[in-house]
């Protein structure tokens, strides 16, 4: 939502149907956690990572940059006339392409996209709605995504891409109504996400922690309600993330306590119709929060207090890092952490991935 957007500008911004119990974790396996030099001190909010080796960041200021060599050399990637666009979401695909998402009111909410690794971008969107606001986007693959805007009027807009080129307004047959004052967060580019090819999830926060599902690439939309902390304009869902249809986890908080552990984050195994509190949770606010590649997936959360990570899918954490956190994006077991200062961090679940670094 705008309000809260701004907001974080300025800080830095029941009962579950289990379907099936968790697996039992495994002995847990150390996540490295590296800093690199990004050679910029923008405030950074969104990061993809493609592989090993290619990743991208965005952020303040026009910022974005992308690695093909695993993070030694972050080179920066300029887009004519944007430099004062604050860049929250960014998806790549390869060390190519990649699109990214201006967050801000009314034509401040732009998108690009990029072909041949960030030499030319392309204006694809411009929002023309004063009321609008977008946060955050999301992707089925390379040619098919949906962006996500705070709501207008008691509606969510929503736009999407068929092509990878263009993106109209998703015609919408059924949506649950927006409640007052409901929005969504910019904080990480995480608030919208996709799996398979047509399923895609969106959270919001202040007076409800919602998520809103659509089994038909937005056509027709339902909305459950979840225990994650809410009421205040700063409290809500920052994040989302499935490793299945059925399987996700939504993480947030309070960004204002960003300490405070209880209350922040709330699991699914029915593809998001019930929710689940997990009282042990990350220690403390998380903006973001992805999954890590392996035979059972392992999770990493990160915000403003710090990072965690679990090897129970979500069911206890334990505290990875101190370091000051936006987002986090992985490919494989391979990804990358960015925050304020431009501070980018490597981190690795490989076996010996520290000694090739």
């Amino acid at each position: 939502m705008h309000k809260l957007a701004v907001l974080l500008s300025l800080a830095l911004v029941s009962s579950l149907g289990w379907s099936q119990q968790p697996p039992a974790a495994p002995e847990r396996q150390q996540i490295a956690w590296q800093a690199q030099d990004s050679n910029t001190d923008a405030q950074l909010r969104g990061i993809s990572a493609v592989s090993d080796k290619v990743a991208w960041a965005s952020g303040a200021k026009g910022t974005i940059l992308r690695t093909i060599d695993g993070g030694k050399k972050w080179l920066q990637s300029e887009i004519v006339g944007a430099d004062n666009l604050d860049f929250r979401d960014i998806q790549a695909f390869d060390q190519n392409t990649a699109f990214v998402l201006s967050i801000g009111p009314g034509d401040a909410s732009r998108i690009y996209k990029t072909a041949d690794g960030g030499r030319i971008w392309q204006l694809q969107f411009t929002n023309r709605d004063p009321k609008a606001f977008y946060d955050c986007f999301a992707f089925w693959d390379s040619t098919h995504g949906i962006a996500l805007s705070d709501s207008v009027d008691g509606k969510f807009p929503l736009i999407s891409t068929s092509d990878g080129a263009t993106w109209n307004p998703v015609a919408v047959k059924k949506m649950p109504a927006a409640l007052p004052n409901e929005g969504a967060f910019a904080a990480s580019g995480t608030c919208v996400a996709t799996f398979g090819k047509n399923d895609v999830w969106f959270a919001t926060g202040g007076p409800a922690a919602r998520v809103f599902h659509s089994a038909d690439r937005g056509v027709t939309w339902t909305v459950a309600e979840t225990p994650v902390i809410h009421g205040a304009a700063t409290q809500g869902i920052f994040s989302l993330a499935f490793w299945s249809a059925k399987d996700g986890i939504a993480i947030g908080g309070d960004y204002k306590e960003p300490s405070k552990a209880s209350g922040n984050t709330a699991i699914t195994h029915d593809g998001g119709k019930n929710w689940k509190l997990i009282e042990s949770g990350p220690h403390g606010y998380r903006s973001g929060v992805a999954v890590v590649g392996g035979n059972l997936p392992h999770l990493v959360a990160v915000g403003t207090s710090g990072a965690d990570d679990s090897s129970d899918l979500g069911q206890t954490w334990n505290h990875a890092d101190d370091g000051n956190y936006n987002a986090v994006s992985f490919a494989g077991q391979v990804g990358w952490a960015v925050g304020p200062a431009g501070h980018i961090a490597w981190i690795s679940r490989a076996p010996n991935a520290h000694d090739s670094k």
